[in-house]
């Protein structure tokens, strides 16, 4: 069943099927090895697990009878990341827990209940206050900059106002021109020239943009500054928080020339 309230599961039973990449690499900091029954091909961090835990597809097409082979008594999902369909067919076999995570503090939340589930409230509270402890120590930008963060090609596809991408562009500095209430807004070079955007943010993912892109864009577009920016620190809502902050300072030093306090 789909589970409304995060209720402690008998570990010595406790078999996990994890459908998220992010929140996989939790399982992993909060100790959750032998626990971790399969994961998904995408779930690339630890390296260990990646290549040694078996594998139930993809996200969105994830491998209903390969999961019933492992005889999960946890699967965690999320809103966005999984299809709901498929979710909802596994809810009817097993207890699934779904996380929805739309900016820091739903992550916080999530990584606490995720904790009191896995009988790891302990592990996960010291994540939650070390990450916090990270974020608080931000350098403050006086203004921040005007920018757009691009996630797909062909069409070219970036993020509303309501995504988690956009809440952590606050803290790397950066001010969302679509802070739109469409969540993935299609938009084109011309569009991106009008916007008045100071910044281009080019995602390593899920679109795997590289330097040969960025070079290509700021060619045509010569007033905003072009940046290849990891994916990973801007939309992994779990552990990797605990180096995210780390990154947007480096952004802030090294594009701003703010130096870090």
């Amino acid at each position: 069943m789909l589970l409304d309230k995060a209720t402690s599961f008998n570990k010595q039973t406790l078999r996990i099927i994890s459908l998220v990449p992010s929140q996989t690499e939790l399982l992993y900091h909060l100790g959750l090895e032998e626990e971790v029954a399969g994961i998904t091909k995408f779930c690339i961090h630890p390296d260990a697990w990646h290549k040694a835990k078996p594998r139930i597809g993809g996200t969105k097409n994830i491998n209903i009878s390969k999961i019933k082979n492992l005889s999960p008594t946890l699967i965690i999902a999320n809103k966005e990341e999984n299809v709901k369909e498929q979710i909802t067919l596994l809810a009817h076999e097993y207890d699934v827990w779904v996380t929805d995570v739309n900016n820091l503090q739903d992550a916080l939340q999530m990584i606490t209940d995720i904790g009191v589930l896995t009988q790891k409230e302990i592990n996960a509270q010291q994540i939650t206050q070390s990450i916090l402890q990270k974020f608080e120590q931000l350098h403050p930008l006086p203004l921040l900059k005007k920018a757009i963060y691009l996630i797909w090609k062909n069409p070219f596809m970036t993020i509303g106002g309501d995504t988690f991408i956009s809440n952590m562009m606050l803290y790397a500095g950066f001010k969302n021109v679509f802070d739109t209430n469409t969540r993935y807004p299609t938009i084109t070079v011309e569009d991106i020239r009008k916007s008045g955007a100071e910044y281009l943010l080019l995602s390593t993912e899920p679109y795997p943009f590289s330097q040969q892109h960025v070079n290509e864009l700021q060619a045509q577009l010569t007033h905003i500054k072009v940046i290849l920016v990891d994916g990973e620190m801007f939309s992994w809502y779990g552990s990797r928080l605990l180096i995210a902050a780390d990154y947007f300072e480096k952004i802030k030093k090294t594009d701003f020339h703010v130096e870090p306090k």
